[in-house]
């Protein structure tokens, strides 16, 4: 067999060794060089829809390719999320999250087609926003101390609304009712502004909500907001105090927006796209149509997600055991 000099054997073994980066490079560089699907497991005209589209209509400006929304309703986003679990990992689906439904499914549900952690490659969290704990205009409570206190000495008497079983609002709720040992009811409605229009109705006199169904009836002085989940207060609500600010620490919680991918995507190509998912939402007039429904823009890395995810996913079993809810 024939022996190369060293010079040259060295110089191939330079060449070989730099072929798996320069692969990667261009691989990412060529993606995507056709349309990406992107699902949203939920019905058109939801929040997790209508900011799916921004984030999709933005990649595309920017990327060069149609990004395109596929709605896959069903089963809380099993459904749709299943559908993405079995996708090919290369890139070309992607799914848009409700980050509590994701993380809380699985113990909610006999039969899930998913495992949140194992079947998917985090990318990022495009947006942020959190629960509105309010109450009818006439309701005596003022203040979460007040609400906390009337609930206990009067238990089984008062009823709370959320946009559904298994929704953001209703586990909030039950986060809520569990930590502090309440007797409270709940109703669900089928959406959450059936749930919000029954409160301003007082129905339901207390709700738990999404920001954009609750805030235009708390500025219309319809509804009396006592507390939002979140960690920091809500800019359009400046003087509503946080859970935390209110003495109820245990009760906080953050909805997220996530974008997830098959697992085993390309190292490359994931992080393109969580680099362009966090510029598009940085831009002024994303920013802007992401405060209109109540969230603001994210800038998390796949690592932070991932750590998110297998915090959040035992965190709201156990909600639901001390909840008592019964997997569906």
């Amino acid at each position: 067999m024939m022996k190369l000099p060293r010079r040259n054997f060295l110089r191939l073994a330079a060449g070989a060794a730099s072929l798996p980066t320069v692969s990667c490079i261009a691989r990412a560089q060529a993606y995507p060089a056709r349309p990406v699907r992107v699902i949203v497991p939920f019905a058109p005209g939801g929040q997790t829809d209508a900011i799916g589209r921004l984030i999709a209509q933005k990649l595309s400006e920017r990327l060069g390719q149609q990004f395109y929304v596929e709605n896959m309703p069903g089963a809380g986003g099993n459904i749709g999320a299943g559908r993405a679990a079995q996708s090919a990992p290369d890139g070309y689906t992607i799914l848009v999250v409700d980050g509590i439904a994701f993380a809380a499914n699985p113990s909610l549900y006999n039969r899930v087609p998913y495992d949140p952690i194992r079947d998917f490659d985090p990318i990022t969290i495009a947006a942020t926003t959190m629960i509105v704990l309010s109450v009818h205009e006439a309701f005596p409570a003022r203040t979460v101390q007040d609400l906390v206190a009337l609930i206990k000495a009067n238990p089984g008497k008062y009823n709370y609304g959320s946009a559904g079983v298994g929704t953001g609002a209703h586990l909030t709720g039950e986060l809520f009712r569990t930590s502090l040992g309440l007797d409270l009811v709940h109703v669900p409605y089928n959406g959450g502004g059936p749930a919000i229009a029954a409160a301003v109705a007082g129905h339901t006199p207390i709700s738990f909500g999404s920001t954009a169904a609750t805030i235009p009836q708390v500025k219309d002085g319809k509804l009396r907001a006592l507390a939002v989940s979140g960690k920091k207060r809500l800019r359009e609500l400046p003087d509503v105090p946080t859970m935390l600010d209110a003495g109820y620490a245990d009760v906080e919680c953050d909805v997220w927006l996530g974008v997830m991918a098959p697992a085993n995507m390309p190292k490359d190509i994931l992080t393109l796209l969580s680099h362009e998912i966090v510029l598009a939402v940085s831009q002024p007039d994303l920013k802007e149509r992401l405060v209109a429904f109540g969230f603001e823009a994210a800038h998390t890395t796949p690592n932070e997600l991932a750590a998110l995810i297998k915090s959040e996913v035992p965190k709201w079993a156990g909600v639901i055991r001390a909840a008592g809810m019964k997997p569906g």
